[in-house]
């Protein structure tokens, strides 16, 4: 079955950096687009970045600029570069991938995806 397994997370001052990976297997093809979301102690979780199968990114306003999203389609990894973290990017990260592309209406909608991981928290102190 299709797994997707986020490592990365940790504890790291404002204005540090870290890059998440998320490990897709179980998959024949590669997934036409895939995306990072994020979800703080009582709120919702929200979009973060997506790629799509030609390379096109999509990021929320929040992180733009900051973090980059990528993929090794050799490695079937993806990646999520997060450069200048503030104590507000706190918050439990998830990859996801979808079984059809990416819009830009749609590309940080949960119900775009229907395949998830467990998280790794990343935490962000002042």
């Amino acid at each position: 079955q299709v797994q997707l397994v986020e490592s990365g997370g940790g504890s790291v001052q404002s204005g540090g950096s870290l890059r998440l990976s998320c490990a897709v297997s179980g998959h024949p093809t590669n997934f036409y687009c895939m995306g990072w979301f994020r979800q703080a102690p009582g709120k919702e979780r929200e979009g973060v970045a997506s790629i799509d199968s030609d390379g096109l990114t999509m990021y929320s306003d929040s992180v733009k600029g900051r973090f980059t999203i990528s993929q090794d389609n050799a490695k079937n990894t993806l990646y999520l570069q997060m450069n200048s973290l503030k104590p507000e990017d706190t918050a439990m990260y998830y990859c996801a991938a979808a079984l059809y592309g990416c819009f830009s209406y749609s590309w940080s909608r949960d119900f775009t995806y229907t395949y998830w991981g467990q998280g790794t928290q990343v935490t962000v102190s002042s």
